[in-house]
C-alpha cells in the first residue's frame, strides 16, 4: 500500500510554527500601530539623524546648517517648530529628508547657540491621519572667539605681535622681544599669521631687512595648555627686500613685492607656496591686493588696476585705466571698493571718487570726496560699506583734512556719518568677521626720528605710542537719536586686525 499523505519533519514542523508566529506579531504591529497611534511603545518615533553644527565651533564663512531626518517629515510642522536661542534670522529649504538653514548675517563671535526641536511630525500617511511627533532633540554650537591681534608700541611690547582674545580677556604676546613686526596678516582659521619682521637691533634700517614668517596662535580647539607660539621663517631676504605682501583667502599662497638688492630698478611680485621656491610673476606695480577666489592679483600699475592671474609670466586678464586703487573686495568675491583719484583734471586735485565695482561690468560711483578715501570694508553681506574719510576743512594757512567714519548702502547711496576724529595719522580699521565691531588705531609719533627708532610711520615718522579704538555701529537701519558706541581699548598698540 502506497502512502500518499506527505510527512513533516521536525526541522519542517519549527520553521512552519516560527513563520505562524512571526506573522502574528507582524500582524499585531500593523494593528496596534492603526489603532493607538502616538501611544504605541513600540511603534518608532521620527528622529533627527545629523545636525552639521552638532557641538562645532564656526566662523564667519560657515553660512548653513543641515539637519537630515530618518524619514519624510511634514514641514511646516518641523518650521513652526524648530527653536535656535539666542534667534538668529535666516531662511529654511528643503530636498527631501533634509533641511538647510541659511543663515542672513554672520553668526555673531563668542557665543554659545542651543537648537532645540519638539512637536514636529513625520509627513501624512494615509487620509488625514497625522504621523508620528518627532523625537525630542536638543544641541548646540560655539562661534569663534571674539580675538584681535596688533603691534604694541609700549617699551617691554615694541614692535612685538600680541594677540587679545576679547572673549577670555587674555592677552598672548607671540613674538620674541629681539623682532620688530612691521605687518602682518590672519591665516583663514586663525591658527596661524604670517607676518613680516627685522631684528630690533637694526633701527629704523630694518625696514629693508624684512623677512616673512608664521607664528602659531593657539585661539582656536581645545588646548589650554600654556604653550610658546611655533615660530617659522617663510622667506628670508638675502638677495632681496622685501616690502608689501598679501596672503589668499585660502592660506595656500602669499604674494609679496620683492626688490633686487643689487639692481633696484629689478622690483616685481613673487609668489610663495608651501614646500615650493618663489616665483616671479612679472607683474610690476604699486599697492596689490589678491582677488577673494585666491587665482589672481589686483596691482596697481601706472594709470590703472590690472587684474593678473597667479601664474608666472601670465598676461593681464582685465585692465582698468579709471581707478588707482583696491580699497577691499566683497566676501564672495563679486564687488571690490575701488578709487578714482581724478587726475585727469587740474581743478579736482583734492578730489576723490568711491567706485563700486562688480563682476557683471557695474562701475557705480557711490561718493565724491574733496579729501581723502583713507579705507573702505565690505559689510558680511556686500550691501554696505564702512568707510574712513577725510573730509578739506577751509584753511588758508595749511592743508587740514578732518576724519571721520561712515556707512554707505551701496544700493542707495546713502552715506551715514558714524564718529569724527580728532585728528588723522596713519589710521588702520578692521572689520569684524561679523560686521559688528570696527578697530582702529591712532599713533603717536615724533616728528625727528633716529636710526634707534624701530618704529615708523609711512612718512617717515618714529611711532612712540598708540590707542586702539573698537566702534561698534547701530544695528540694522539707524534710529534717529541713535548713535554708535566708541570705546577706548586699555591696550597700546597700532594696526589692529580681526582674527577671522
Amino acid at each position: 500500500m502506497t502512502k500518499s499523505v506527505l510527512q513533516l519533519q521536525p526541522i519542517d514542523k519549527l520553521s512552519l510554527s516560527l513563520i505562524m508566529a512571526f506573522s502574528l506579531v507582524i500582524g499585531g504591529l500593523v494593528w496596534g500601530g492603526k489603532a493607538c497611534g502616538d501611544n504605541c511603545f513600540f511603534h518608532n518615533k521620527p528622529r533627527v539623524k545629523e545636525f552639521s553644527w552638532d557641538n562645532q565651533q564656526i566662523g564667519a564663512k560657515d553660512s548653513s546648517f543641515i539637519i537630515t531626518f530618518d524619514r519624510p517629515m511634514d514641514q511646516t510642522s518641523v518650521e513652526q517648530n524648530l527653536i535656535i536661542d539666542p534667534p538668529l534670522g535666516g531662511k529654511i529649504s528643503w530636498a527631501g529628508r533634509r533641511l538647510a538653514y541659511t543663515l542672513n548675517t554672520p553668526v555673531p563671535y563668542g557665543k554659545t547657540y542651543q537648537v532645540h526641536l519638539r512637536g514636529a511630525r513625520e509627513k501624512f500617511r494615509e487620509g488625514n491621519q497625522s504621523g508620528q511627533t518627532v523625537e525630542p532633540f536638543f544641541s548646540q554650537f560655539t562661534t569663534r572667539d571674539r580675538a584681535f591681534a596688533y603691534i604694541g608700541t609700549q617699551p617691554n611690547e615694541q614692535g612685538q605681535l600680541i594677540l587679545y582674545n576679547l572673549t577670555d580677556n587674555k592677552k598672548t604676546i607671540l613674538t620674541p622681544p629681539n623682532l620688530v613686526v612691521m605687518d602682518f596678516k590672519f591665516y583663514p582659521n586663525g591658527q596661524k599669521i604670517l607676518f613680516s619682521a627685522a631684528q630690533k637691533s637694526r633701527g629704523s634700517f630694518g625696514i629693508r631687512e624684512l623677512e616673512l614668517y608664521t607664528v602659531e596662535t593657539e585661539i582656536q580647539g581645545d588646548s589650554k595648555q600654556e604653550l610658546l607660539p611655533k615660530i617659522e621663517l617663510i622667506l628670508d631676504n638675502k638677495d632681496y627686500q622685501n616690502n608689501q605682501f598679501d596672503l589668499a583667502s585660502d592660506g595656500e599662497t602669499v604674494v609679496v613685492q620683492r626688490v633686487n638688492r643689487e639692481n633696484p630698478a629689478d622690483f616685481d611680485l613673487w609668489m610663495v607656496k608651501e614646500g615650493s621656491k618663489p616665483e616671479r610673476l612679472n607683474a610690476p606695480g604699486g599697492d596689490f591686493k589678491i582677488t577673494p577666489d585666491g587665482q589672481a592679483v589686483a596691482v596697481a600699475q601706472g594709470q590703472g588696476i590690472a587684474i593678473v592671474p597667479l601664474k608666472p609670466d601670465a598676461e593681464p586678464l582685465e585692465f582698468l585705466p579709471k581707478f588707482g586703487q583696491v580699497l577691499s573686495f566683497s566676501r564672495d568675491g563679486s564687488a571690490a571698493a575701488m578709487v578714482n583719484f581724478n587726475t585727469d583734471n587740474a581743478n579736482l586735485r583734492y578730489i576723490r571718487s568711491l567706485y563700486y565695482v562688480n563682476n557683471q561690468g557695474v562701475q557705480k560711483e557711490l561718493l565724491k570726496v574733496e579729501g581723502s578715501i583713507i579705507n573702505c570694508q565690505f559689510n558680511p553681506n556686500g550691501t554696505a560699506l564702512y568707510c574712513l574719510l577725510t573730509q578739506l576743512l577751509e584753511d588758508k594757512e595749511e592743508y587740514i583734512e578732518q576724519p571721520y567714519f561712515a556707512k554707505i548702502d551701496i544700493k542707495t547711496g546713502q552715506l551715514i556719518p558714524l564718529v569724527s576724529l580728532p585728528d588723522y595719522r596713519d589710521i588702520e580699521i578692521s572689520l569684524a568677521p561679523d560686521g559688528l565691531g570696527i578697530l582702529f588705531d591712532q599713533v603717536i609719533t615724533r616728528y625727528d626720528p633716529t636710526p634707534n627708532d624701530p618704529l615708523t610711520t609711512d612718512s617717515g615718522e618714529a611711532i612712540v605710542g598708540s590707542r586702539l579704538w573698537l566702534l561698534i555701529p547701530p544695528n540694522g537701519k539707524p534710529v534717529k537719536g541713535t548713535k554708535p558706541e566708541l570705546n577706548a581699548l586699555p591696550l597700546v598698540g597700532f594696526r589692529p586686525q580681526w582674527s577671522p
